[in-house]
């Protein structure tokens, strides 16, 4: 009777560990890791897409995707950032960031935020009340603002 092969985990064990040791987790080991290197609010809006390894001895660059307006934040927050990134990938190998704009996959396990429907116009003696109060102020576009604000500041309520 043979005995049945051994397990391929086993084999591929040690050949695991030294491509590890070589070439790093990559950006696979920081997604799983991201809400804590750069925070809840920008986990939201980026996404580690991969790190590129230097050349002949250069450091490595780690290239985010980023939604929006936060780029600013994330390239004012590089140096934080790229400490966290160090520590969690146990090297300080990775010396810069490459923002990318684009869309972000919502991470898992991240709060989403729920999409506010807009609210119906005001009543009518609430809209008369708003316009008594700026009755006195001058046609233009001024008073069109303050209205709209008004209007809004009213629906929160």
């Amino acid at each position: 009777m043979r005995r049945p092969p051994p397990p391929a985990g086993r084999s591929l064990a040690p050949l695991i560990k030294a491509l590890d040791e070589r070439f790093g987790k990559g950006s696979a080991g920081l997604s799983a890791r991201w809400r804590e290197i750069v925070g809840e609010t920008l986990a939201r809006h980026t996404e580690p897409v991969r790190v590129v390894k230097g050349r002949a001895g250069q450091p490595s660059i780690l290239e985010i995707r980023v939604a929006g307006p936060a780029a600013a934040i994330v390239q004012h927050q590089a140096p934080d950032i790229l400490s966290r990134v160090g520590m969690v990938l146990g090297d300080p190998s990775v010396s810069k960031l490459r923002i990318v704009q684009g869309p972000v996959k919502p991470q898992p396990g991240a709060k989403q935020q729920a999409r506010k429907r807009p609210k119906g116009p005001l009543d009518a003696a609430t809209e008369a009340q708003l316009a008594d109060g700026l009755a006195e102020a001058p046609e233009g576009p001024l008073k069109a603002a303050l209205l709209r604000l008004g209007r809004e500041v009213l629906r929160q309520r």
